[in-house]
């Protein structure tokens, strides 16, 4: 298909810029402060953001997918993201940590049900947020779906996605030692966390470059290195979760755990050539949650930003707001 003619599509669909009308740092605890803002119509539909990583952030493009005539729009920076303080830090930074945040603001903000809506790392947190506070959410809306289990981390540090970009993977695995290469990410925890800078913002930028690289169906190689201060949070928060398999209870913790949001209503949104999230796990939810709709996007990967994947988000966002 002509992506020209996916991306005149998808730009119908997205609104104009919107401005916050509330920004704050939030003290959570345990030394953390978190970036949160909200815009859009402050007596409209609540939906909070999650943004990917674990590491990433926030920015103003998350923002049009949703009619601020319509909602209440929040997004936040996670501990240890964008504008939350101590930046890059994964001190009293867990995944029970973040729903704990993510129920401070929910109750800061006097909010009692809100649509939750997150993509890769974001979906996983959406998914554990929404089983421990099922009540709370009037609807999950997951695009790019990371179930935080072995096999998916296997697939992407182990080889599996490497064989689609054997160059790309070489680039990532070569500056690993022969004897070090049969676990990348304990591998690169060792130098992500090293103490030295510069040996620390080296490897940040490769172990982003690689993941990076691979977003979108539109790539066709690695771009320029990411800012040191970016990839240094968006590595070492990454790292941090993934050795320590999300600080869940278990692998399969989510599908163990899936009956709690039996009746939450759903929508999944997964590329079809998504190559850091492979669609079989998105599938697999689907199968075992039965609230859920899913979409396939054909032609498309794993990036927010595809084409395919902006349009279908808008139009289940649009759907959302004539139901609510």
């Amino acid at each position: 298909m002509d992506r020209s003619a996916d991306k005149k599509s998808a730009s119908q669909f997205l609104y104009p810029p919107i401005d916050p009308f509330d920004q704050r740092m939030l003290d959570v605890g345990d030394g953390h402060r978190v970036y949160v803002e909200q815009c859009g119509n402050p007596h409209g539909m609540p939906v909070v953001i999650l943004h990917g990583g674990p590491g990433g952030g926030c920015s103003p493009a998350m923002r049009r997918y949703f009619d601020p005539a319509h909602y209440r729009i929040i997004l936040f920076d996670q501990r240890g993201c964008g504008r939350s303080r101590p930046h890059a830090s994964v001190e009293n930074n867990t995944s029970w940590h973040l729903v704990r945040d993510i129920e401070l603001i929910r109750t800061t903000l006097s909010i009692d049900r809100w649509v939750v809506f997150g993509g890769s790392w974001g979906a996983t947190l959406g998914l554990i947020y929404s089983i421990s506070h099922p009540r709370h959410v009037a609807h999950l809306v997951l695009r790019g779906v990371f179930l935080m289990t072995q096999r998916e981390l296997k697939w992407f540090y182990g080889g599996g996605a490497g064989a689609f970009w054997p160059d790309v993977w070489s680039r990532f695995t070569s500056i690993i030692p022969e004897d070090e290469q049969n676990d990348f990410i304990k591998a690169y925890n060792r130098r992500l966390f090293s103490g030295d800078p510069a040996m620390e913002t080296r490897f940040a930028r490769a172990w982003a470059s690689w993941e990076n690289t691979l977003a979108s169906i539109a790539n066709d190689g690695p771009g320029g290195d990411s800012p040191a201060e970016y990839a240094r949070a968006f590595a070492r928060l990454e790292n941090h979760y993934f050795i320590n398999a999300g600080f869940l209870d278990g692998d399969g913790w989510i599908e163990s755990n899936i009956d709690a949001i039996a009746k939450v209503p759903g929508t999944i949104v997964q590329g079809r050539y998504d190559m850091i999230c492979p669609p079989e796990s998105a599938y697999r939810l689907h199968q075992k949650w039965p609230a859920s709709r899913m979409a396939i996007v054909p032609r498309a990967g794993h990036a927010l930003s595809e084409p395919g994947i902006s349009a279908e988000l808008v139009r289940t966002m649009d759907s959302l707001r004539r139901a609510f």
